[in-house]
C-alpha cells in the first residue's frame, strides 16, 4: 500500500507548488478556525455574571469573530483549489500514460484481456485514485494540522486535561485500524469484480445484434446476474466495513468529550482541585476545542476508508503501466527501398506451448507475386499475416523481406511498406476524408477523392449530407459494404509496396465486387500481395495458392494445377461452385 501511494505522489511531484500552496493555506485556515473558541471564550466570561456583561467587549470581539471566519473560509476555498488542480493534473498524466502504455503493449496482451477491464481501468479506477487518493488529501492534511492545533491550544487552558484527552486518544486509532484492515481486501475484490462487470457488459451490448439473434438473452441476464450478485455481496461488505469505521470513531470520542466536560465543570466549581481552577469561559473554550478535535479522526476514517478503495484502483493501473511492453526499436535499420521481396524459412510459431500451430513454414515470394492463402477456419492463415506484420514474432525461423531479416527492421519501418484491408471494418469519429486519409494525413482532398473514386465509394460519399466533410463512426449508419469501401479506399491512398487483403471483399455485394476487383488489378499491379480469401472465385488469377490445414502448407500451386491435382483445393472449390 505505501508502494503504491509513493507511486501515486510521484506524479503529483511536478505539482508540488500547488502542493506548497496547499499546505500554507491549511496552515492559515486551521490556525484561524482554531482561534475562534478562544473569542467565544473570552465573550462568555464577559456575559458572565449579575449585571456585569461587558456589552463593548462583546461588540469588538463579535466583529473580531466576523473578520476571522470570513478568512478562515477563503483560505479553505484557495486550499482545495490547489488541492483540485494538483489532482486533476495528476490524474491526467496518470491516464496518458496509462493510454500510451496501451499504445505500446504487444498484441498479444490487448489479444488476451478483455477490452472492458482495459476501459474500466483507464476510466473508472483512475476517477477512484482521483476522489480517494488526492482530492482526500485535503481532508487528511488539514484534519492532522487540525488536532496539533488543537493540542497546543488545549495545553494553554488547561494541560492536565489536555493529557487525558491525548491518552484516551489511541482507542480511536485503534477501533479505526481494525476496521480498516478488514476492508482493504474487501474493495480489492470489488475493484476487480467492477472491471468484470464493465467488460461483460460492453461484450454484450456492443454485440446486441448476435445476443437477439441466437435468442441468448436469458443467458446472458444470468452471466450478468452472477457476476452482479457477486459485485453487490463484496459491495456490502466493504460499505459495512468502511461506514463502521465513523460510527465507532464517533462513539470514542464522544466518551472523551464527555470526560473532558466532566473534569472541566469539576474543575470550573472548584471540587476538584486536581484539575485546577478555570473560568467558565475558559471550560467553555476547551469543550469546543475537544470537539474539534474530535471532529478530524471521523474525517480522517473517512478518508482510510477511500485511500483504500484507491489504493485498490491504483494497483490495478498500475499492473498495466508495468506491462512488458515491445522494446524500443528505433536503432535498428529501415527499409528505404523495398522491392517486395519475401522469404519464410524454417518459420515455426504457436499462440500457446501447449498446442502446435505453425511448424518449418517454407514460402519465397517474388517481387510483384499474388500469393493466395485458402484453408479451414484456424489453419493459420491469419497468422501468416500476424509473422509478416511482426504483430507477434517467430518461435523459431525468420522472415526475410527485401534481403532484411524482419527482426531487424524497426517496426514502424516494416508495417509502412504493408497497406491491409481486413475482413473487419473500422471507421474513428471524424471526417470521411480524414478516414480516408487515416495513414496518409497529409494527402491532398484531389488525392483522397481519386482514392475513392477508384474503389467505386465517390458516389455514395458524394450522396452524404456533407460528401467527403460529413462526420462519421462506427455507428454512423452506413453499411457494412459502405464501410469496407472506405477501408478499402485508405489502402488505395497509402499506396504501399506490399499489400494484406484479408476477406476484404466479405462484406460487399457480388456485383460491387466485380467492380472492386477490377479495381484492386490495378492496386496490386507489381505489387507483392497476400490474398486470404473463402471466396475461391476471387484468387483465380492468383500466381501462387497456399492451402494450408493444421498450420501446414498441404497444397501449392495456381488455380489450374490444383483444380488438375483433384486434392483438397479440388474438394473446396467443387463444394462452392457444384451445382
Amino acid at each position: 500500500m505505501i508502494k503504491t501511494l509513493k507511486r501515486v505522489m510521484s506524479y503529483a511531484k511536478p505539482y508540488r507548488i500547488y502542493f506548497v500552496f496547499t499546505v500554507i493555506f491549511a496552515l492559515l485556515g486551521v490556525a484561524l478556525s482554531l482561534s475562534v473558541p478562544i473569542f467565544i471564550g473570552k465573550a462568555v466570561d464577559f456575559a458572565v455574571g449579575k449585571d456585569s456583561v461587558n456589552f463593548k467587549g462583546l461588540m469588538k470581539i463579535a466583529v473580531i469573530l466576523i473578520a476571522v471566519v470570513m478568512l478562515s473560509t477563503v483560505f479553505q476555498w484557495l486550499m482545495s483549489l490547489c488541492t483540485n488542480k494538483m489532482s486533476f493534473y495528476t490524474i491526467r498524466d496518470i491516464r496518458c500514460d496509462i493510454f500510451s502504455k496501451i499504445e505500446k503493449l504487444p498484441v498479444k496482451y490487448i489479444d488476451s484481456t478483455q477490452k472492458g477491464q482495459l476501459t474500466s481501468r483507464i476510466i473508472n479506477d483512475i476517477e477512484i485514485i482521483s476522489d480517494g487518493l488526492l482530492q482526500g488529501f485535503a481532508q487528511l492534511f488539514s484534519g492532522i494540522v487540525t488536532i496539533v492545533g488543537t493540542i497546543l491550544f488545549m495545553i494553554t487552558i488547561n494541560v492536565k486535561i489536555t493529557i487525558v484527552v491525548i491518552l484516551l486518544t489511541p482507542l480511536s486509532f485503534l477501533a479505526a485500524s481494525k476496521i480498516t484492515k478488514l476492508s482493504h481486501d474487501t474493495f480489492v475484490k470489488q475493484s476487480k469484480l467492477r472491471g468484470e462487470m464493465v467488460g461483460l457488459t460492453e461484450e454484450l451490448v456492443g454485440n446486441q445484434k448476435t445476443v437477439k439473434a441466437f435468442v441468448y438473452e436469458k443467458r446472458a441476464e444470468k452471466r450478468f446476474a452472477q457476476i452482479n450478485s457477486a459485485y453487490a455481496e463484496v459491495g456490502a461488505k466493504a460499505t459495512f466495513y468502511s461506514s463502521m469505521t465513523n460510527p465507532t470513531t464517533r462513539f470514542v470520542n464522544g466518551l472523551i468529550y464527555a470526560a473532558v466536560g466532566l473534569m472541566g465543570a469539576m474543575g470550573a466549581v472548584g471540587a476538584w482541585k486536581f484539575v485546577g481552577a478555570m473560568s467558565v469561559g475558559k471550560l467553555s473554550s476547551f469543550l469546543a476545542y475537544s470537539n474539534q478535535y474530535t471532529k478530524p479522526f471521523n474525517e480522517i476514517s473517512g478518508v482510510v476508508s477511500e485511500l483504500q478503495n484507491a489504493v485498490a484502483s491504483a494497483e490495478r493501473v498500475f499492473a498495466v503501466i508495468d506491462e512488458p511492453e515491445i522494446p524500443d526499436d528505433s536503432d535498428k535499420e529501415t527499409i528505404s527501398d523495398c522491392d517486395g521481396t519475401i522469404k519464410f524459412e524454417n518459420v515455426s510459431f504457436s499462440y500457446s506451448k501447449d498446442t502446435s500451430l505453425i511448424e518449418n513454414f517454407n514460402l519465397s515470394v517474388k517481387n510483384g507475386q499474388r500469393i493466395a492463402i485458402v484453408g479451414p477456419t484456424g489453419c493459420g492463415k491469419s497468422t501468416i499475416i500476424n509473422l509478416l506484420l511482426r504483430f507477434y514474432d517467430t518461435d523459431k525461423g525468420k522472415i526475410i523481406i527485401s534481403g532484411y531479416d524482419s527482426t531487424d527492421l524497426t517496426r514502424n519501418s516494416l508495417r509502412s511498406k504493408f497497406g491491409m484491408v481486413l475482413q473487419e471494418t473500422w471507421l474513428f469519429s471524424g471526417t470521411v476524408a480524414e478516414n480516408i486519409s487515416y495513414g496518409k494525413p497529409d494527402a491532398s482532398r484531389e488525392d483522397i477523392e481519386n482514392a475513392a473514386k477508384a474503389v467505386y465509394a465517390h458516389s455514395f460519399i458524394k450522396r452524404l449530407p456533407l460528401g467527403y466533410d460529413t462526420i462519421i463512426d462506427e455507428n454512423c449508419g452506413l453499411s457494412q459494404g459502405q464501410k469496407q469501401l472506405l477501408c478499402i479506399a485508405r489502402v488505395m491512398l497509402m499506396n504501399p509496396p506490399m499489400l494484406i487483403l484479408d476477406e476484404a471483399t466479405s462484406s460487399i455485394d457480388l456485383r460491387t465486387e466485380l467492380k472492386i476487383q477490377s479495381a484492386f488489378e490495378k492496386l496490386m499491379s507489381g505489387k507483392t500481395s497476400f490474398i486470404i480469401a473463402h471466396r475461391l472465385s476471387t484468387i483465380k488469377n492468383a500466381d501462387l495458392i497456399l492451402v494450408m490445414k493444421s498450420g501446414k502448407v498441404i497444397e501449392c500451386g495456381n488455380h489450374s494445377e490444383l483444380l488438375s491435382r483433384g486434392g483438397f483445393y479440388a474438394d473446396l472449390y467443387k463444394s462452392q461452385f457444384s451445382s
